[in-house]
């Protein structure tokens, strides 16, 4: 299992971004971004990424929990 590396909000974005969400109906709210997609269940997922220089380990960790996705798919 590879360590997560540090990264910043614009990184985790377009990570997620790549993987297929885009910004969601209701946005972010403040100092966080929102962003969706719908997985092939059909769920909608939503993913909150906070305005950080940078995301500590257990909060990207959250992320990519909510995003449902692994550590290898992620970091590709």
């Amino acid at each position: 299992m590879s360590k997560l590396p540090s990264l910043s909000t614009r990184e985790v974005v377009s990570a997620l971004r790549s993987a297929g969400f885009e910004d969601a109906p209701i946005g972010g709210r403040g100092s966080h971004h929102a962003l969706a997609r719908t997985d092939d269940q059909g769920r909608v997922r939503l993913v909150i990424v906070p305005e950080r220089k940078d995301i500590p380990a257990g909060t990207l960790m959250a992320i990519l929990k909510q995003a449902g996705l692994g550590r290898e798919e992620f970091l590709a």
